[in-house]
């Protein structure tokens, strides 16, 4: 005969999983304007290893280093609008301060910190035309769709 049974574990983690979370990820927190040495971003690739590519409100694409204190804590995804702080001794590259919520990056564009012609979704914008050029063929304007249907009959 065994002692007691051990309950089974339900969920992720335990008591030091709960205790490490701050929970005031989702109350306002004051707009963050650029200062010297910063700038405006948008995501354009996700390159791995706690890096991404950035295209800069200044026309620059930058290497950008996401700090220790974001990377874990705040998910960059592609499209996001981020600040990065520029690096005086290496143009190319710069390191991401802090990420804009959809909801943000638009207050930003009210005040005419970011241009107009800056995309902001919340899903990842790929690409910048839309969706214009994808074509399905469940219209009806296509006569070819009628043919397949009566070449499966034949078979």
């Amino acid at each position: 005969t065994w002692g007691a049974i051990m309950p089974k574990n339900k969920g992720k983690g335990g008591k030091n999983r709960r205790r490490g979370k701050n929970e005031n990820e989702n109350d306002k927190r004051e707009l963050v304007f650029k200062e010297d040495g910063q700038e405006y971003a948008q995501v354009t690739k996700m390159l791995g290893n706690g890096r991404v590519a950035a295209l800069c409100i200044d026309g620059v694409e930058r290497l950008c280093h996401i700090r220790g204190k974001l990377r874990k804590k705040v998910w960059i995804n592609h499209g996001d609008i981020i600040l990065v702080g520029l690096r005086g001794y290496q143009d190319g590259k710069a390191d991401v301060i802090l990420k804009y919520t959809a909801d943000e990056a638009r207050n930003l564009r009210t005040y005419k910190e970011l241009p107009e012609h800056v995309k902001i979704n919340e899903t990842a914008t790929f690409g910048e035309g839309g969706d214009d050029d994808i074509m399905f063929g469940d219209d009806g304007s296509e006569g070819g769709s009628d043919d397949d249907a009566e070449s499966e009959d034949d078979m």
